[in-house]
């Protein structure tokens, strides 16, 4: 089931609806559950609620999958190119958009030590570290990545689908090389072939999730990086992901 709730980000004075899936007798069982927090909750659960009309699928997959989670979506800030900067944890300059101030560093404290507490204080969740992740795809993708390196101490798995590493890969290098990365900690990195203009461009992106995958291994962590050949930037094909990187990050 999804429930809906509207909370305020209060570093940002925002107010933003949460997208939460329940497992179908959450509220016939006594089960406690462990939880991923996920960027741009409208498109993971309804085609409907979505953007572009295409979710994630990802209610359909939980209901039938053989363990059960809950999930918590943020959905984003539909505004201009409020998404952008709120899902950019650095600021960096853009040919599009100009000067990115990002927001992200303030949204993922705020998720971290209010909307965690207060979801752990509402819902029957496993709070420990070990049953927490957090995901999302392209600027939630780069979020993902930003959480697991900067509050590793709360999150122990990431999935970062498309991720729009290139919007921070050399402030996220920095603060990797200067994070205690605990050795239970599991990133999932994806991308697919079809999502670049450019042969180039691909292989610029390919090389950046390639640097983060192997430094994870590197410092002793577990890391998978999925190259998927008819991988679009779309819901589409992130959703054929789903399974992948649930049971690569839970079993």
């Amino acid at each position: 089931m999804i429930e809906k709730k509207d909370v305020t980000i209060t570093p940002l004075g925002l107010q933003r609806r949460l997208h939460i899936y329940l497992p179908n007798d959450y509220y016939q069982s006594k089960e406690t559950y462990p939880v991923m927090y996920m960027f741009d909750g409208h498109n993971l659960f309804y085609d409907e609620d979505a953007t572009y009309g295409k979710s994630w699928g990802l209610k359909e997959f939980l209901d039938q999958y053989d363990k059960k989670f809950i999930v918590v979506g943020l959905e984003c800030n539909h505004e201009g190119n409020q998404r952008i900067v709120e899902f950019s944890p650095y600021t960096y300059s853009t040919h599009y958009w100009g000067m990115i101030k990002g927001k992200g560093a303030e949204l993922m404290e705020w998720i971290v030590y209010e909307l965690k507490p207060m979801i752990d204080s509402t819902y029957r969740t496993m709070p420990f570290r070990e049953c927490t992740g957090i995901g999302g795809s392209s600027m939630g993708g780069l979020m993902a990545l930003y959480a697991i390196i900067k509050y590793n101490r709360f999150f122990s798995k990431a999935a970062c689908l498309s991720s729009a590493i290139f919007a921070g890969k050399d402030q996220l290098l920095h603060d990797l090389h200067n994070t205690k990365i605990n050795a239970d900690t599991r990133v999932y990195l994806s991308l697919g072939k079809k999502e670049a203009n450019s042969n180039y461009l691909h292989q610029q992106r390919l090389y950046d999730n390639m640097v983060f995958s192997n430094y994870f291994k590197d410092i002793g962590a577990t890391s998978m990086l999925n190259v998927i050949e008819d991988g679009k930037h779309d819901e589409s094909s992130w959703e054929k992901e789903n399974k992948i990187y649930f049971d690569f990050l839970w079993k």
